[in-house]
């Protein structure tokens, strides 16, 4: 599928102009790869790059273009059960054009980031930057549940909730990695600055993507080890937990069986105390409560 835009009043507008230059491609089929190919001169394997979510950012100055590949978070959907993973989205940027490539279709020009696009260049330059805010309105998301698992695995014993922790522990990895892979690629950029031709305003907005860049490599660095050091605290207090209940119910069966084994010897068929009496059956269901009080009264004074 092709999206088309336009650079109008320096915002992105969509239309169905042929000849335009914003060409965004999500999940190209056959015959689209084939014309970036041929009509575009974009190397193959440098296509697959930007179409395999396990790539890693980098940059490829082209003699007639330049490519970037760089990572961005993936939709996150209920199927992924609280997995965040990361994506790849590669850019071809040309004089007078720039043909984004997705593997999925994604809301790239989302944000007041692009509210004002005064060029092309600054268009690649803001998708980087949209995307490193991406992560960290998903590491926002990812601390929310964290905090709402370890308020369940305290309350609970059931092991999804542990599972929950290590999956978005899983995810906060894959962020990482993606998060630091893009740093390497804005060093490149910064390096590349005056054979790419970037302005004095564009290299400006490259030194502050930088800076929010390792923010965010910060913040997910930060995230990932608090998690990791509670992973051990939080099986300790699922262990704990279990330890209690079978205190109480080891508790309440030594009760039980104390006045079980009263009654037990009183139901004998032998020669019996008490046999005689006429009350002998309350005799023998009062003597079982008071050794159950016993028990649970010696229990409390020991803390056992």
């Amino acid at each position: 599928m092709v999206k088309r835009y336009l650079l109008a009043h320096n915002k992105i507008v969509e239309t169905n102009i042929d000849d335009c230059p914003v060409l965004v491609f999500i999940s190209p089929d056959d015959g689209e790869k084939q014309m970036l190919v041929e009509k575009f001169k974009i190397d193959e394997h440098t296509l697959q790059s930007a179409l395999d979510p396990n790539e890693l950012s980098w940059l490829e100055v082209e003699p007639n273009h330049l490519a970037v590949i760089f990572k961005r978070p993936k939709n996150y959907s209920a199927k992924d059960q609280l997995l965040f993973k990361p994506t790849t989205v590669g850019v071809f940027a040309f004089r007078r054009r720039i043909i984004i490539v997705l593997g999925e279709n994604l809301n790239l020009f989302e944000g007041k980031l692009f509210n004002r696009v005064a060029s092309l260049k600054q268009l690649l330059l803001k998708l980087i930057y949209r995307s490193i805010f991406h992560f960290l309105e998903h590491l926002k998301v990812i601390n929310m549940i964290t905090a709402e698992l370890e308020t369940k695995v305290n309350r609970s014993m059931e092991n999804r909730y542990l599972i929950n922790l290590f999956t978005l522990e899983k995810s906060l990895v894959y962020y990482m990695d993606a998060i630091n892979a893009n740093g390497v690629l804005l060093e490149r950029l910064k390096h590349n600055a005056g054979k790419i031709g970037f302005a004095d305003d564009e290299n400006e907005l490259i030194e502050d993507i930088v800076i929010e860049n390792n923010q965010c490599a910060k913040q997910a660095e930060i995230y990932s080890s608090i998690l990791a050091s509670l992973m051990d605290a939080r099986a300790s207090i699922v262990s704990n937990n279990l330890n209690i209940l079978i205190k109480i119910l080891n508790i309440i069966t030594i009760a039980l069986m104390v006045p079980t084994l009263i009654v037990s010897i009183f139901s004998m068929n032998v020669g019996l105390p008490m046999q005689s009496l006429p009350h002998a059956f309350w005799l023998i269901l009062g003597l079982a409560g008071v050794s159950m009080a016993i028990v649970l009264v010696i229990w409390r004074a020991l803390r056992i």
